[in-house]
């Protein structure tokens, strides 16, 4: 197995509801690297970027609130996960918010780029995260991450560590979508991003989903990159998330989805994201969480 690095992103300043920033302590709490281990990885923890709080920052300009700050966080983390794949590792990115995806596209895509190879992307949210500055109802940028990384959006996000677009969109997949503003949903049809919704993975269930996502994001290219949100998953099984969304995928869809990824043996990098303790019960989504980051990383009922 390749050895694994644990980098931790306690970024919360992308959502309108704190306590993400507590994500991946939660998720360590929930015995990862053991479990990890147990599964027979090398593991590193790198630990945690540092990142300023809300209160000591001022919101910016209200479209895009905190974008310096991201694009600090961001840029570090960029620079993390490159470093982990050029050395032979692989980055597991425990967040925070999602907007933190920017970065750990650009790193793993600045890699792969030296090699003349594009990455894929399969990102699972109830959220389609692919609004501007302009599109926004609210200036969060935890939803602005997936345009961002197909080249849509403000240039310091489009264009961060130096990589634009981070992911060809005909490479990029969402899947469990649910929830999308209105603005949103324009641009997104306008783009050749896949869209899986829960309607599609209820009719054509997740097997069939996963079979085209994986097929998306593999089309020449050298892997792909997977990011989850926890709020992909209906909350009654992950409860301790800052913007839950009913109808998400069940315990078993969620874990068949991670067996598939580690069946492709496709996967890059994964990060998980939007766990949020103060929220949760009992640790009950970072425990979730972590048992899903052990089905894609290939443990196996038999």
């Amino acid at each position: 197995m390749r050895p694994l690095s644990v980098i931790g992103v306690p970024l919360d300043l992308g959502g309108g509801r704190r306590g993400v920033d507590m994500g991946p302590s939660a998720v360590r709490v929930a015995d990862l690297n053991g479990r990890l281990a147990a599964l027979g990885y090398s593991v590193e923890d790198i630990g945690n970027i540092p990142v300023t709080i809300p209160e000591t920052q001022h919101v910016g300009d209200t479209h895009s609130k905190f974008l310096k700050e991201i694009v600090q966080v961001c840029n570090h983390l960029a620079q993390l996960v490159e470093n982990c794949v050029a050395q032979g590792r692989f980055p597991l990115i425990l967040g925070g918010d999602h907007s933190i995806a920017i970065g750990t596209l650009a790193g793993v895509s600045k890699h792969f780029r030296g090699q003349h190879q594009n990455v894929g992307l399969i990102w699972f949210d109830a959220h389609s995260d692919f609004n501007t500055p302009e599109t926004s109802p609210t200036g969060n940028i935890h939803g602005m991450p997936l345009a961002s990384v197909v080249g849509i959006g403000p240039v310091e996000l489009t264009r961060l560590y130096g990589i634009i677009p981070k992911v060809q969109p005909q490479n990029a997949v969402l899947v469990g979508v649910r929830d999308v503003d209105f603005r949103e949903k324009e641009l997104l049809a306008s783009s050749p991003v896949r869209v899986i919704t829960m309607r599609d993975i209820d009719e054509k269930g997740m097997r069939s989903a996963m079979e085209e996502a994986i097929k998306s994001a593999s089309q020449q290219t050298a892997g792909f990159v997977v990011s989850c949100d926890m709020d992909f998953i209906d909350p009654a099984y992950a409860p301790g998330v800052g913007t839950p969304v009913k109808g998400g995928a069940s315990y078993r869809e969620a874990h068949l989805a991670m067996e598939m990824i580690a069946d492709s043996n496709r996967m890059l990098a994964l990060e998980l994201v939007e766990v949020n303790p103060v929220l949760d019960h009992m640790n009950a989504t970072a425990n979730l969480g972590v048992e899903l980051v052990l089905s894609a990383l290939g443990k196996k009922i038999l």
